[in-house]
């Protein structure tokens, strides 16, 4: 019932605080990602998502960790179209196969540095941001810092808005993404 109640809007049809907003993505992209045409229903939404996810991709995670965060919690969340297009993002940044096939599945990773990201995501999610004292020992442990910490946090803000957002609205999946499509069932 959720896809009947938002529109796929376009530059044009998005509400008046929406348009330049979609309009920009339109140009960034060549399209507007149907669920960016979906979220620009709440222009605040679609606003602060992207303003997230912006400020996200300037933090101190390098691309291959920003992308195990989004991973963690798409999987987590249970979003197909965050998982198919941040797959693709994984491809296109050349991550071994194997990490990416495991964050999928939402199965340990074959690298500890990596893991201990994806397993303090995990707990930052399911503690609302209050990590026992072993499971912030065992992040700075691997090799990450105070910073990547609440680098994490930003990640998985901005992510859980997407997240619930695309579940709410049923947004399908665009066809550049359909050879990354996930039904999770992975693993």
């Amino acid at each position: 019932m959720s896809h009947a109640l938002f529109v796929t809007h376009t530059a044009e049809s998005a509400p008046p605080d929406a348009r330049a907003t979609v309009e920009g993505v339109r140009r960034k992209f060549g399209h507007v990602p149907t669920a960016v045409g979906r979220m620009a229903t709440s222009p605040q939404l679609l606003k602060g998502f992207l303003a997230a996810s912006a400020a996200f991709e300037q933090t101190s995670l390098d691309p291959v960790d920003r992308e195990i965060v989004v991973m963690t919690v798409a999987t987590r969340n249970g979003c197909h179209v965050c998982v198919a297009i941040h797959t693709a993002t994984l491809v296109r940044l050349e991550a071994r196969p194997e990490l990416v096939e495991a964050l999928r599945a939402g199965r340990p990773l074959p690298d500890a540095r990596a893991e201990a990201l994806r397993s303090f995501t995990l707990a930052v999610m399911e503690r609302r941001g209050a990590v026992a004292d072993e499971e912030m020992r065992a992040f700075l442990d691997a090799g990450h810092s105070a910073r990547n910490a609440l680098d994490v946090v930003l990640g998985v803000g901005a992510y859980t808005i997407s997240t619930f957002a695309n579940r709410m609205v049923d947004a399908p999946l665009d066809p550049p993404f359909h050879a990354f499509a996930w039904d999770g069932e992975e693993g």
